[in-house]
């Protein structure tokens, strides 16, 4: 028999079984079942093959009241998932006129081909789910049983917003409750730090309070809340989300945001000032996060990538004697590099990287994972050293931290909260 609240995921796709694809959905969609109070007692991987697929479906179907998957609704021959479910439930494919308004709007006057068309069909009785990404729609359908299987597709770029915004408010529904959560981020802390730092909160059950590893080694915490209306899970959550902000302290740097790099060029466009940028280790990255973000050309004047001393002297003004002295990878060259950009850019400020990412040239005395990083401001400069600890953790590690503290120097600075010195990498 079918138990309320049970909840079972299949992903679909060959790609996920052989390792090629890390299956990143399930783990989304397992913490979201949970804060809904959901109990997820299954979750499979299949390939892309429909008799498989339709034996995990019937046996799901018969145990649990909602059915998520994942993938396999694009136009390829190997997406198979809405004609699976349809045969499963024993209903005919049916033609949705407006999906297809929506694959030609998407495509606008480049050509595609018919199999793009295949996206507007599904199972008869099922309620398309908008996909604003992508050109594949989910849908939701329910069993005769009345078991909700709602149709996801597989990149996470696409299922996780859709989710978000079109399956969260049918679930709400379902269990009777809204849930609302706030993410408090954070950049320079670790995640068991965080989770010290948070202690009581985290044990609590509603509002319940949890740690991430987010996006480019920052951690996240997330207070979420459930009651009858989002106002009042909104009103629930909130003195737990300003606790948690005022156990972090000032590694936060905002709630619900998408990034650091989007309050530090929001912080900029609100005073009028504008950053200019030179990197030698970091290549470029840190300019690219900052140009990431839409309106940034208010305030990014430039970004230098001076890899080699030459061009280190030449287009920033870094002497050849202090380079001949101290070396590249130096405060005194971090510090020349941010002044240097700073002037020749005319704005307000200027960042200097120089480090070693490794895995190669370092020394006994400058070891890979060693960094220096410069902020020229009108009131002086503020040099920072990225000092490695522990085992190293790849280049690409190196220089992500380098940026992201690039980006939280500057953050704090227009927060007027301390400057680091010395940062643990």
């Amino acid at each position: 028999m079918r138990t309320t609240m049970r909840a079972e995921i299949i992903c679909i796709g060959t790609e996920l079984l052989l390792g090629h694809v890390v299956n990143t959905n399930a783990a989304f969609l397992g913490r979201e079942l949970a804060l809904l109070g959901y109990d997820l007692h299954h979750t499979s991987v299949v390939g892309d093959n429909a008799a498989r697929l339709a034996e995990v479906l019937q046996t799901a179907l018969t145990r649990s009241s909602l059915v998520i998957t994942t993938g396999g609704l694009g136009p390829t021959l190997d997406d198979l998932t809405k004609k699976t479910v349809a045969d499963v439930l024993g209903r005919p494919m049916v033609h949705d006129a407006a999906t297809t308004q929506s694959i030609r709007d998407f495509f606008g006057s480049r050509p595609y081909g018919a199999n793009q068309e295949t996206q507007a069909w599904f199972p008869e009785g099922a309620t398309v789910l908008v996909n604003h990404h992508g050109t594949a729609p989910g849908c939701a359908v329910t069993a005769d049983n009345g078991a909700l299987l709602l149709l996801f597709p597989g990149p996470p770029g696409e299922m996780q917003p859709m989710f978000q915004d079109m399956a969260l408010p049918i679930l709400e529904k379902q269990v009777g409750a809204s849930i609302v959560s706030f993410m408090v981020r954070t950049f320079g802390q670790g995640e068991g730090d965080a989770a010290l730092k948070l202690g009581s909160l985290c044990e609590n059950a509603n509002p319940s309070t949890a740690t991430y590893l987010g996006a480019h080694h920052e951690v996240f915490a997330r207070v979420t809340a459930k009651a009858a209306t989002r106002n009042e899970a909104r009103e629930l959550a909130l003195p737990t989300v300003e606790e948690a902000k005022k156990r972090l302290g000032d590694v936060v740097y905002g709630v619900n945001v998408d990034s650091l790099e989007q309050v530090v060029v929001g912080l900029l466009r609100e005073r009028g000032e504008e950053v200019a940028t030179a990197e030698s280790c970091t290549g470029g990255m840190l300019a690219m996060r900052i140009t990431d973000i839409p309106g940034s050309s208010a305030v990014f004047r430039t970004g230098l990538v001076t890899y080699a001393n030459e061009t280190k002297t030449r287009l920033l003004g870094v002497p050849e004697d202090m380079l001949a002295a101290h070396g590249a990878v130096s405060p005194e060259v971090a510090r020349c590099m941010a002044e240097g950009v700073r002037r020749s850019a005319s704005s307000t400020y200027g960042i200097g990287i120089t480090g070693i990412a490794g895995p190669d040239g370092g020394t006994e005395e400058k070891p890979v994972g060693l960094v220096y990083l410069a902020l020229a401001t009108p009131e002086g400069t503020f040099v920072c050293r990225m000092a490695p600890a522990g085992i190293y953790r790849g280049r690409n590690y190196v220089r992500e931290r380098s940026v992201g503290l690039a980006l939280d120097m500057l953050r704090r600075y227009l927060e007027h909260k301390p400057v680091p010195e010395t940062f643990t990498c």
